[in-house]
């Protein structure tokens, strides 16, 4: 049979599942699934058969892999460790190389990058950050991390930005001790989704006035204020899992605008232009790993 499109595989490999698209050319999601994560062969050989069945169902070639991961990993392509997941609290998938498994599964280049770094460039292809020339992108779910662009490139190439684990002044109803296994009361060890749950139970069940959503839209609204202060994004968008919950967005403008107190002349309101949600909303990582897909291909052409 003649093969009439190439096909391109992405994955938003998050730290709660494994989103996984087969697209064609247009950027059409032929196919879609999402695998819990457990131990990294279970999750790694669930994702290699959804795509084996999707690929099976298509008249197509696999031109390209993509895959925006959850960090710290190493994204340098020079490295031997290439795609490698580095010190990370999640049990059992520390040393994994994630894009190696995936390489041997279709034979196949695939090019990784973070998951933060990926949703970022998805929104600024297509997004909420379309035609901006720098901007910043922050996952708040499992974890916490954020993607920076700027000058014409994604910063701290060939590494990649460990915003979770910044320092934070402590709202002054909290006196939880935090969740990081490195640093305890970091940015993730206290906003995070499990930070979250830890102290007041599942992020769901809680009302909308319940005052862990202000302690968490305060300490978030801190790490826009470092963002916006240190290198002036054009948006700062808000991503991630615990950021589906209504209202957040507003309360973390309302204090980010109320810390700012008008410094450097900044206009009334700031935030709402400077913070957003995604355009992508959540596909915003698995759009990223299908534009990763894309590089992939350009990249086995050279």
């Amino acid at each position: 049979m003649k093969i009439t499109q190439s096909l391109y595989a992405g994955i938003d490999a998050g730290g709660t599942s494994f989103k996984c698209a087969l697209a064609d050319g247009q950027g059409q999601i032929l196919a879609r699934a999402a695998v819990k994560v457990d131990r990294p062969d279970t999750t790694l050989n669930a994702a290699i058969d959804f795509f084996r069945q999707a690929l099976a169902t298509q008249n197509g070639q696999l031109a390209g892999f993509g895959i925006a991961c959850f960090g710290p990993i190493v994204r340098d392509p020079a490295a031997a460790d290439y795609g490698c997941i580095g010190a990370t609290p999640k049990p059992g998938w520390q040393g994994v190389n994630i894009r190696r498994a995936f390489g041997d599964a279709f034979g196949t280049n695939v090019t990784i990058d973070t998951d933060v770094n990926g949703a970022l460039l998805a929104e600024m292809a297509g997004g909420a950050a379309q035609g901006c020339d720098s901007a910043a992108y922050v996952t708040v779910g499992t974890g916490i991390g954020a993607a920076l662009y700027a000058n014409g490139g994604l910063l701290a190439r060939p590494g990649h930005a460990e915003f979770g684990h910044i320092r934070i002044a402590r709202h002054a109803q909290d006196d939880f001790t935090g969740i990081c296994p490195f640093h305890g009361d970091c940015l993730e060890g206290l906003a995070s989704a499990p930070a979250l749950q830890a102290r007041f139970g599942a992020p769901e069940a809680l009302p909308a006035d319940h005052i862990g959503w202000e302690i968490i839209a305060d300490y978030l609204a801190q790490a826009a204020l470092t963002l916006h202060l240190s290198f002036r994004p054009v948006k700062i968008i808000f991503g991630g899992g615990l950021m589906q919950a209504a209202g957040l967005h507003g309360q973390i403008r309302t204090r980010f605008d109320a810390l700012l107190n008008g410094y450097a002349g900044a206009p009334d309101g700031l935030s709402a232009q400077l913070v957003c949600a995604p355009g992508w909303g959540a596909d915003a990582g698995l759009r990223g790993g299908l534009l990763l897909a894309r590089q992939a291909e350009v990249e086995s052409e050279h």
